[in-house]
């Protein structure tokens, strides 16, 4: 047992010593506009092919939204060369995994495969991009699935509808004011003309990040790469890149929010700077100090102590334009919503009034640091990672120095953001209610006329 022990304490050490070691990565372009990462890594027999369109919500047509997400369904239906429902088939009968998913700035698709498949996930990804199956047929299906997809998250899911319900109180010009799942009556209204172009316009090789981590022989994977993506024609149709800025808002709104709940539940929305500023790495870090773990300042006041929420969380929602740190608690039996919001307000007063401890503030650092070492740790956050700092940041290399970034944060740093940034005339509150019963039906008292 004790060298079991032994073992595995080395191993763990290994583990760690590994993922904190710099990650290289080679970064080019290829002539059609496609950004291409990199980074080889032998330690498993695994590949991740990564692909990141620069297309999220934010670049819809406000007629038109919901498009970027219904196009992550769409593109799964198969193309030219792959038959309809095939893609995944394909992938999992040669032992890999797939996904993709959908945000305000972007869609992100990848697939993990034995490092013997890499050459068939790359001819995947660029069927996805050159002759990807665009008809009424994909159409009408992946209408079904997203309105199967809104009704399970959004109306069937206890509290679903809280971003919705906070980001289209909180911009009024920004295209923020809807989230990715759009209008299902845009989706119905739309014809497959519309939908073509979109994919003709930000399916393209110049708005597009390959990202490539694990397994490979960097020579073999660059003519793959050039065989399956550099004759595909770059784009030429105008991308929509939204400028607008929101105004700063000067008074807090409020709502209260009925909804198939059994718990009230507070849910707070502050205006915070876009991501990569660097107020954005202080907001992150109050947000940690709030709620991270079962010692941050929330759980162990609001949960432990006043028993006043059964959960209470505070957490950034990193966007590429400023967006919001997100608060959110859920009542304990027999508290008023308006004690349980007090009890969170106060804990953020306490950092606009005093500076925390050096104490806490390293503890915050080293938290920082295992968080940062933990997303990089399997090949498929790498890849994801370097795209993401790619687009988001125009510095690949931020996978290697963004650490930097975080430690130039000081105390007086985040006591400053807090009172910049967690201001009530700030913010979106809204309180989530149950709904009130239907009043059941009254018996006819009339006299009966027979």
């Amino acid at each position: 047992m004790k060298r079991i022990l032994i073992a595995a304490v080395l191993c763990f050490g290994l583990i760690s010593a590994n993922a904190q070691s710099k990650i290289e990565f080679e970064q080019y372009k290829l002539k059609n506009g496609m950004n291409v990462i990199l980074h080889e890594d032998h330690s498993t027999p695994i590949v991740a092919v990564t692909v990141l369109y620069h297309v999220g919500s934010k670049n819809e047509d406000p007629k038109r939204t919901g498009f970027a997400h219904f196009f992550e369904h769409l593109l799964f239906e198969g193309s030219e060369n792959i038959g309809r429902g095939e893609y995944m088939k394909i992938v999992q009968s040669n032992g890999g995994i797939l996904n993709a998913n959908t945000s305000f700035d972007r869609t992100f698709y990848f697939e993990i495969l034995p490092s013997n498949q890499l050459e068939l996930g790359l001819w995947l990804e660029s069927e996805r991009l050159l002759h990807a199956k665009i008809d009424e047929t994909g159409v009408e299906t992946q209408r079904e699935v997203v309105k199967e997809e809104y009704r399970q998250r959004y109306e069937n899911t206890p509290y679903g509808s809280f971003l919705p319900e906070m980001f289209k109180r909180a911009f009024e010009i920004h295209p923020y004011n809807w989230v990715p799942i759009g209008s299902l009556e845009h989706l119905n209204a739309a014809k497959i003309e519309e939908f073509r172009d979109f994919y003709k316009t930000y399916y393209v090789p110049n708005n597009a990040t390959l990202s490539i981590a694990g397994d490979f022989d960097k020579k073999q994977l660059k003519q793959w790469i050039n065989k399956y993506f550099a004759g595909i024609p770059k784009g030429t149709k105008p991308m929509n890149r939204p400028k607008v800025v929101e105004p700063v808002k000067k008074a807090e709104i409020r709502d209260v929010i009925e909804d198939n709940v059994q718990l009230p539940a507070v849910m707070m929305g502050y205006h915070t700077p876009a991501q990569g500023t660097p107020d954005a790495y202080a907001v992150d870090m109050l947000a940690q100090i709030l709620s991270q773990g079962k010692s941050s300042r929330m759980q162990k006041s609001i949960v432990d102590e006043q028993e006043k929420a059964l959960f209470v969380g505070a957490f950034p929602f990193p966007t590429e334009d400023p967006g919001m740190a997100l608060m959110f608690g859920l009542t304990n039996m027999g508290v008023s919503l308006e004690d349980l919001e007090n009890s969170i307000d106060a804990e953020v007063e306490k950092l606009q009034k005093e500076l925390i401890s050096e104490k806490e503030f390293q503890k915050l650092k080293n938290q920082i640091e295992n968080d940062m070492i933990s997303q990089n740790s399997k090949i498929e956050g790498i890849a994801e990672s370097l795209a993401n700092y790619a687009v988001y940041y125009g510095d690949a290399n931020l996978i290697n120095t963004e650490i930097d970034r975080y430690m130039k944060v000081t105390r007086e740093d985040i006591q400053r953001v807090a009172k910049e940034y967690f201001r009530k005339d700030n913010r979106v509150t809204l309180h989530y209610v149950p709904k009130k019963a239907d009043k059941p039906n009254q018996p006819d008292l009339k006299e009966d006329k027979k």
